[in-house]
């Protein structure tokens, strides 16, 4: 891990007084952080407009995850789901451009390939990352009140994408099942290729047999396009259009309910069809059908209940155990399992809280998770991918390379979070 980088942002640091668990943040004392975060999106930006080797030239720029010189990693492309949790940070006038652009990069990929890839190279074509391109879409388009006619540019984009890749039953997109619902895929139909597509590279949730299971997060966010496409439906006075998502989504929530709540834990399991039996492994995920609004109000009230089941010191951690085989030597490095919490876990989990009204909780959450986020840079004047939520003075544990600095959705969060909570919006 590198510390004490020379430039100027951490000599301004080294003597910031770290906060007691009592001092409550304030704006003052998340300056340094920010600022910092301000001038790192310059070094994130890149600009490809053509194929350069297995590079997929894109027609506007875009912000890679991170940039860190003498290391191993050298980010060029663009990532699905990163990109949808970077620009949180900049939903902004001064970034609209580049935001408008971001977007409009992921339609251009789809268009051209069938398939937003994991990120913009050609030997990563094979996979997807988790969908959020309809949330994208009605975020800018709410956030910088686009037009109905910019709209109906992309909505049908995403409309296919949903059909084509997350609906797809056979080869290259076999991901439709099992009971209408999903799974994480890649054309090798290797498990750990397609638990990459889920994201979380790797975890516990799905005992290395990816292939094996629906999982819960997934399957919220296609509830969440089927609402999404229900409204824009609904705003075009297409009525037939508006009942079958409904439907879709209806469907979905019902047929997930059955299979992956678990009345006894007051959680969503992912779902081992193979085995027709639910997975044993409490994590995060679980939170994804509130954020996509797809819960009632009990249950919403029972997994607030069970937050307890992550929440550290330091934040939530994305599961509730230690896995028993992140420290056996032979076996795969699940980072993304406790003790480890990380920021578009954080964002989805008070998301969620905050749709169902649970302000007070999504407070507590964000506080906690800033503050870690601001101890850590006032030690050591970087942002990290990730954190130990557990003992968060401590590194996190590390997965298959090494724990990234920088870090593009963790310094997004941040600010978003800075911005809702300490700034009084919200």
């Amino acid at each position: 891990m590198i510390l004490n980088p020379a430039n100027d942002a951490v000599r301004r640091v080294r003597n910031f007084q770290l906060f007691k668990s009592s001092h409550e943040l304030t704006v003052d004392d998340v300056r340094p952080a920010r600022a910092y975060i301000s001038q790192y999106w310059e070094k994130l930006q890149r600009y490809c407009p053509k194929d350069e080797d297995s590079l997929i030239g894109l027609p506007k720029p875009y912000l890679v995850p991170s940039y860190e010189v003498g290391t191993e990693f050298d980010y060029n492309e663009m990532y699905y789901w990163d990109s949808y949790f970077m620009v949180q940070g900049i939903m902004d006038e001064e970034h609209k451009e580049l935001v408008l652009g971001m977007l409009e990069n992921m339609l251009f990929m789809f268009k051209r390939y069938k398939i937003i890839p994991n990120a913009s190279r050609t030997f990563l074509m094979g996979r997807s990352q988790p969908p959020l391109l309809t949330t994208f879409i009605w975020e800018v388009y709410d956030k910088y009140n686009m037009s109905i006619e910019w709209l109906q540019q992309c909505m049908p984009i995403a409309e296919q994408e949903y059909e084509i890749v997350w609906m797809g039953t056979k080869k290259p997109n076999a991901r439709k099942v099992y009971r209408d619902l999903s799974r994480f895929y890649d054309i090798n139909y290797q498990h750990n290729l397609a638990e990459a597509e889920s994201g979380w590279d790797m975890t516990p949730r799905f005992n290395h047999k990816c292939l094996n299971y629906l999982p819960v997060d997934l399957n919220a966010m296609l509830f969440k396009y089927e609402t999404d496409f229900a409204r824009y439906y609904r705003l075009l006075g297409d009525r037939r259009q508006v009942s079958y998502w409904e439907v879709a989504a209806a469907a979905r929530n019902k047929t997930m309910n059955e299979l992956m709540w678990s009345e006894l834990r007051d959680l969503y399991y992912d779902y081992n069809y193979e085995k027709e039996k639910r997975g044993n492994v409490s994590s995060l995920a679980s939170y994804f059908p509130m954020w996509a609004g797809m819960v009632d109000d009990k249950r919403a009230k029972e997994l607030v209940r069970s937050l307890r089941r992550f929440e550290n010191r330091g934040g939530l951690a994305t599961t509730d155990v230690q896995p028993l085989n992140q420290y056996v030597r032979g076996t795969i490095p699940t980072q993304w399992a406790y003790p480890n919490g990380w920021a578009p876990l954080h964002l989805i989990v008070i998301q969620g809280l905050r749709r169902y009204g649970y302000h007070d909780d999504a407070r507590r959450i964000a506080m906690k998770w800033i503050r870690t986020n601001v101890d850590w840079f006032s030690r050591h004047g970087v942002f990290l991918e990730k954190y130990n939520v557990v003992q968060s003075d401590k590194p996190p544990v590390k997965g298959l390379y090494p724990t990234q600095t920088g870090f593009g959705w963790t310094n997004a969060v941040f600010e978003r979070l800075c911005q809702e909570y300490i700034d009084g919006k919200s």
